[in-house]
Formats: structure tokens, sequence, C-alpha cells
């Protein structure tokens, strides 16, 4: 596992751009950086801060997680908020998201705010649908995480990392149906997940210093050993997605700006994340 980059407070969000490279989100000291194939460090978007989860959308820019789910076009210059906190009356921020092929958000939503010692309460899963308008679909999610679908679309997984748990959902079209354990994880917290090819899903299990390779029954294929125990997310990327990217914070590292970007592989190709296709508003 090689090191690529370090220095920063807590890595999420990885997502591979063509043009770009890996682009990731430092949740605590704000911004979204992007790390070129050069090896070259450059920030995109500045400031926000909390951002756990971040996909492209088909119009250009980013759709980025934290106190709200909101686009952002690249050259910072519009702002769109496409779900808020007002979602449901428990929810205080959004964590992780993925999209369909259709190209829905499928959103995880908080109770409570994760570093601040508050009390626990569990958030919910929601849809924002192409035109819009958003719907919550499950709930009882502690601490919602990372998210990834099937090769086939028709299984979404969702880390709930309170519980120590993947969950499953089967799905139809947009449907969410109810929801099953995948994998339960006794030595860490199941966080950010990626789906590969061949149907394996790739879970970064935070202060574990690992990431678990599972097979489409949830059974353990491979264990990856990081150098640092809070892994926070994971991604494919390269030109033929089989690149694994693997993103940590500092949390129980040597000091507290150590959050690391290494580079790995498990010998298949990933699955690319569709961009978002949820209807914007025209420019004012």
């Amino acid at each position: 596992m090689k090191q690529l980059a370090t220095g920063y407070g807590l890595i999420e969000a990885p997502l591979w751009d063509a043009e770009r490279g890996l682009l990731f989100s430092d949740v605590q000291n704000g911004g979204v950086h992007a790390l070129g194939r050069d090896g070259a460090v450059t920030t995109l978007l500045p400031h926000r801060r909390g951002i756990g989860g971040m996909v492209h959308h088909a119009d250009g820019g980013v759709v980025v997680g934290g106190r709200n789910i909101a686009f952002k076009s690249f050259d910072g210059t519009r702002t769109e908020i496409l779900l808020d906190k007002d979602i449901t009356e428990t929810a205080i921020g959004f964590n992780d998201f993925t999209t369909d092929a259709a190209g829905r958000l499928f959103v995880g939503s908080l109770g409570f705010q994760v570093f601040s010692g508050d009390p626990e309460r569990p958030g919910h899963l929601h849809v924002i649908h192409l035109d819009g308008t958003a719907s919550t679909v499950s709930d009882g999610v502690m601490l919602t995480n990372g998210m990834g679908f099937s090769p086939d679309g028709k299984r979404l997984y969702h880390s709930d990392a309170r519980k120590n748990i993947v969950r499953v959902y089967d799905v139809d079209d947009g449907r969410v149906g109810e929801w099953s354990v995948f994998a339960e994880f006794e030595d860490g917290h199941p966080d950010g997940l990626c789906v590969a090819e061949d149907g394996a899903v790739v879970v970064a299990v935070a202060f574990g210093g690992r990431v678990a390779v599972l097979e489409p029954d949830g059974s353990l294929r491979e264990s990856l050993r990081v150098p640092l125990p809070m892994v926070t997310s994971v991604a494919f990327g390269g030109n033929d997605l089989r690149d694994l990217y693997v993103v940590t914070g500092s949390r129980e590292g040597p000091h507290e700006n150590c959050g690391s970007i290494y580079v790995t592989g498990i010998g298949v190709a990933g699955l690319a994340v569709p961009p978002c296709r949820v209807r914007l508003r025209r420019s004012d």
C-alpha cells in the first residue's frame, strides 16, 4: 500500500475524476481537493467543512454533503441546495451518499453531531428523485456511512458505523425495500465503501486499521492492512478503475493532521459511480 499524500485532519468522500485525479474532502479543516496524476494536490472548493460524501453531477460540478446536500460548480459561482435538514424532525446534517444508474441520489441523514459527545439519535435513508423531490425510505440508522450499488443495480449496500453492520436493501427503479444485515464487524466500524465489477464490496474499517474485501454473499475475501487506524473510505480510480484509493483520518494516529491517501489494488476493477442527474434550477 503506497502513500500518495498526507497532512490532513479527516479525509473523506474520495471520488475519481478522469480530468482532475482523485477528489477528496477534509472534514475537519475544510475544502474539496484534488490529487492529480502528477502527485500535486490542488484545492477546488475551499472552506466548506463536514463533507462526508461527494459525486459528480451530469451538468458539471459536484454534489457534496455536510449541513445539507448541495450542488457546487467547480468555478465556485453556483451553489444549489438539493436536500435540507427539514426532511425529518431529527436530521442535523448528512454524511455519505451514492447514485443509481439513473442518477438518483441515495442519501443518509445524521441524527446527532458525531464528534460532540451528544446523545446518539438515529438518522434515515432518503432518495432524491430526478425531479428534485425527496422521500424517506428507511430509519433506525445510528451512524450512516458508505453506500454503493451491486453491479446489476438491484442491491444497495449501506454502512451503519455505530451498529457495526453493513445493511443491504433490495432496490427496484428507485424503490427501496426492507433491509437485512449483509456483514457484521467486530474489530472496527464499517465506514465508506465501494463495489467492484465482480460484485465484491470493499469496506473501510474505521479504527480497525484495515480494508475488508467482501464477497457478494458477505463473507470475507481479503483483508488489507492500512498504516493508520482510522480508515474512513475507499474508491476505485485510474484509467481502468483498477487502482483502489484508501483514505484515513488522524484519530489514534501520531498527530492531529496525519490523515493520508494510499493506493493499492485488489486484482479487479471497480464500478464507476454514475453522475447525479437530479434536476437543477436554472441559474439566476
